[in-house]
């Protein structure tokens, strides 16, 4: 029998005051935290929720969020967190294709109003059954005729213990970005979740001591198995950030002597950038950082020295997918870090690297990478097809292109699909995206193919310039292509590149490169 709530259970009981959520002025203890999950779960069962029963969940990182997720848990349910930038059109495919019955929502902001959304969402949906909005003011019990929060915990009977679940019971389901065509739902067993966040936490050697700052979305696979699952296995702190502002993170870390914060490649991009505006002004205090960690998207090799240099501070880097849980290989703290690979296989994990055909290539060679362990999910909800697709022989084809070294070390190249075909070679946009981000003025970069009909595609490069273009640095358009010439072969270097001021980036942190794609598809149309 497995529960991912049974570690939350057990840090109520053996360190009941021990400060498990920090959000801005507000802290609860692990004893708080349990039983307002506890006040979730008997209210999910009061309002008909049975074990396996879907219950979606779109909220920033405030407490409500872990209070929610597993109070889910407890009551047997199956989490389906949402992307809170999602639209009315968007949460009502997600609410529809996951078959929940219950939905809890934030109230959102002026700026982005969520409850608004969600409520005309959940009005279209008949198979969701009930919804409830998560208000600031506690004392609200109604939001726009719905139920709040606190009008649902509001006199529910507490569940005295989790509702026993089977370790291939699933216990999330979490959707894809949906590159190509619509989201798919990774459907997650209690087995997937509760070993990848055991895994994590032996990884980072993580301890009850730890204070992990989470900026990472909780909503997103990263965020909840590097950060909230580990932290709760470990009976550590999670002290939760709502948005990414680097200087706030960078007070956030000196004021709660946090020790672990983990990112994606464009939020150490920020901080770095933080930190060259304080000189002179605040010099933060980050010693108490004892590791970070980077996964989501390829981490810059450039932004790896250049972090490490200011901050004193090694960066881990790993890889994975919502599919695997997600974290498949990850560097380990006992062996070398090589710059540019995301590590080893975690522990019960396998991955291959194959050819065009299905068969292992040598080291040093390119391939699809294969993934094959306790972290795979079980597949695609309701895609018999598109999961027989990716899942064959127990392996799961990532279609993302990889090679090993001689010492085991996995180095991801790049998307499959993101591969560009010029005159017949094939270019990685990634390894031109790392070699531009090595030039002095270039703060961040994107490459992407654009139809050409002599080579077939052409290389493009999106580029940011550091401190906006106002660096002593700053090149032009020929300037750069001029020195890419210089550290790419002739096939590689762009032949075009656009200066921005900033790039389309994801509720995640990452960079959307299908926006740039689709933008220059209506340009051309």
């Amino acid at each position: 029998m497995m529960n991912l709530a049974a570690a939350l259970q057990r840090n109520a009981k053996c360190k009941p005051n021990k400060v498990a959520l920090i959000c801005g002025d507000a802290q609860f203890t692990y004893a708080e935290f349990d039983h307002i999950a506890s006040q979730v779960a008997g209210a999910l069962i009061a309002s008909g929720i049975q074990p396996g029963d879907r219950v979606a969940l779109s909220c920033p990182n405030i407490p409500f969020f872990p209070f929610i997720y597993y109070g889910i848990q407890k009551a047997g349910g199956v989490v389906v967190p949402l992307n809170v930038l999602f639209k009315e059109r968007e949460i009502k495919y997600h609410l529809e294709d996951s078959g929940a019955k219950f939905f809890f929502c934030f109230e959102g902001t002026p700026e982005l109003p969520m409850a608004e959304a969600g409520i005309a969402a959940f009005n279209q949906v008949e198979s969701c059954e009930h919804m409830a909005v998560i208000t600031r003011d506690l004392k609200q019990l109604s939001f726009n005729g719905m139920p709040t929060f606190s009008a649902l915990i509001h006199g529910a009977e507490p569940v005295q213990d989790y509702v026993a679940r089977e370790a291939d019971d699933t216990a999330v389901i979490l959707y894809t970005a949906g590159t190509t065509g619509s989201p798919k739902g990774a459907v997650l067993t209690q087995s997937n979740m509760v070993c990848n966040a055991m895994v994590a936490a032996n990884l980072i050697v993580g301890n009850g001591n730890d204070v992990h700052l989470t900026v990472l979305p909780l909503f997103h696979s990263f965020g909840q198995t590097a950060h909230m699952n580990t932290a709760v296995m470990c009976g550590a702190t999670l002290l939760m950030i709502p948005r990414f502002d680097p200087q706030v993170v960078l007070a956030q870390i000196e004021q709660h002597k946090a020790t672990i914060f983990a990112g994606v490649p464009t939020m150490y991009i920020g901080m770095l950038q933080a930190k060259a505006t304080l000189s002179g002004e605040k010099n933060y205090d980050i010693s108490s950082l004892r590791l970070a960690i980077s996964g989501g998207a390829p981490l810059p090799a450039e932004v790896i020295r250049s972090f490490e240099a200011e901050f004193d501070i090694p960066i881990l880097e790993g890889y994975g997918l919502s599919e695997t849980s997600p974290v498949a290989c990850f560097h380990h703290l006992d062996a070398e870090r090589i710059p540019g690979s995301v590590g080893q296989p975690v522990q019960g994990v396998e991955i291959r690297v194959v050819d065009e055909q299905g068969k292992t290539v040598e080291t040093g060679q390119d391939g699809e990478i294969l993934i094959r362990g306790h972290n795979v999910m079980k597949g695609y909800l309701n895609r018999a097809e598109e999961t027989a697709s990716s899942l064959k022989d127990g392996w799961l084809h990532t279609g993302d292109i990889g090679r090993f070294d001689q010492a085991g070390n996995l180095f991801v190249v790049d998307r499959l699909k993101d591969m560009v075909i010029r005159g017949g070679f094939n270019v990685y946009p990634r390894e031109i995206e790392d070699v531009l981000m090595t030039h002095p003025g270039v703060a961040m970069a994107a490459v992407i193919g654009i139809p050409d009909e002599k080579v077939g595609e052409e290389i493009k490069a999106y580029v940011v310039l550091k401190d906006n273009g106002e660096s002593a640095e700053k090149p032009d358009e020929q300037c750069l292509i001029e020195w890419s010439k210089t550290q790419l072969a002739s096939y590689k270097y762009p032949r075009q590149i656009e200066f921005r001021q900033q790039l389309p980036i994801s509720a995640t942190g990452k960079i959307l490169k299908k926006e740039l794609k689709a933008e220059l598809e209506l340009s051309m149309s």
